[in-house]
């Protein structure tokens, strides 16, 4: 599967989005490498949220690493292709030199939300210096005013107070946090975004503004398609569009949300599926709803609108 990075390859009329091909990732530098990730296969379209669920430690961090392409020792990736806008890039990281290639797409082509994002804010800088320094580490040419004005374009798009650009990381909440390093992680408009357990720290009605904010972020366009990474599979039953199941660093099955919810065919995703309380027949079927349309028609059912941030959140606490 190994190709010359950044081969041009013809264009794809299908609504295909993204193709990861022969993914295959160890850890090393002990007696023995440790396969993390055993030749993986993915495909994204336009518009669309691809759920990646597992139980921990079955590989889907690693995966969502690879196609960042943001691995660094001890993680290798040994070999796999990512075909997106014309482009089939080569994965492997054998060497720094494979990484620094990898630059010019990370953050613009496909962007990462890490795990643990928010913790990431210093607490002795306001966040206009965050959005300053993220900004002008892809592009030394953008002043601090030209980043500034694309913050506050940004966040007034999703109806976010722009006085959040002044504050200190301890003046939010953890959910305003969230949310603005989300922000930040997508100035550069990515076609791709990968969010390695975007909600897992946060309550429910945080996460509900978040998994809101990303999907109004794919309506407008601002990024084309999310991998969403995570263990909660009812956030993903209620937001993704297709979802792909790992065990042992492998996808074990795959197919649209409704489908493997309803009619699993591996025994471990009947297996993860049960290990979830089963909601009411009304939770189920409760679904997010495209305006202008999407990757899949909309549920029957819409969920209600989430409350947006109010000034309350920017200010200290």
């Amino acid at each position: 599967m190994s190709a010359l990075h950044g081969t041009p390859i013809a264009p794809d009329e299908t609504g295909l989005l993204a193709r990861a091909s022969g993914i295959r990732c160890v850890y090393g530098g002990g007696e023995k490498d440790f396969t993390a990730v055993d030749d993986v296969s993915v495909e994204l379209r336009e518009g669309e949220i691809l759920g990646l669920a597992g139980e921990s430690g079955c590989g889907k961090t690693t995966l969502g690493n690879a196609l960042a392409m943001i691995a660094t020792p001890p993680l290798y990736v040994l070999s796999g292709t990512l075909e997106i806008d014309g482009e089939q890039i080569d994965l492997s990281t054998l060497s720094m030199a494979d990484v620094k290639r990898h630059r010019p797409y990370r953050g613009r082509t496909v962007a990462m939300l890490p795990q643990g994002a928010m913790n990431s804010i210093s607490p002795t800088l306001r966040i206009r210096s965050l959005v300053r320094d993220v900004m002008r580490a892809h592009d030394p040419r953008v002043s601090t005013d030209e980043a500034l004005d694309l913050a506050r374009e940004r966040l007034t798009m999703l109806d976010m107070p722009v006085r959040v650009l002044d504050s200190y990381a301890h003046q939010l909440s953890g959910g305003m946090k969230q949310r603005m390093i989300t922000v930040i992680s997508t100035l550069q408009n990515p076609r791709l975004l990968i969010a390695d357990e975007p909600t897992s720290a946060l309550d429910v009605s945080s996460q509900r503004m978040l998994v809101e904010m990303l999907l109004e972020m794919v309506e407008q366009r601002i990024m084309s398609g999310v991998v969403f990474v995570t263990h909660d599979l009812p956030v993903l039953s209620q937001i993704s569009d297709r979802l792909a199941i790992m065990n042992s660093g492998q996808i074990v099955e795959s197919g649209p949300t409704r489908q493997l919810v309803e009619d699993a065919q591996h025994d471990y995703t009947r297996t993860l599926l049960s290990s979830v309380l089963d909601p009411s027949r009304e939770t189920r079927e409760r679904g997010r709803t495209r305006r202008g349309g999407g990757a899949h028609p909309a549920p029957e059912s819409a969920p209600e609108q989430a409350a947006r941030p109010d000034e309350k959140e920017v200010g200290t606490r």
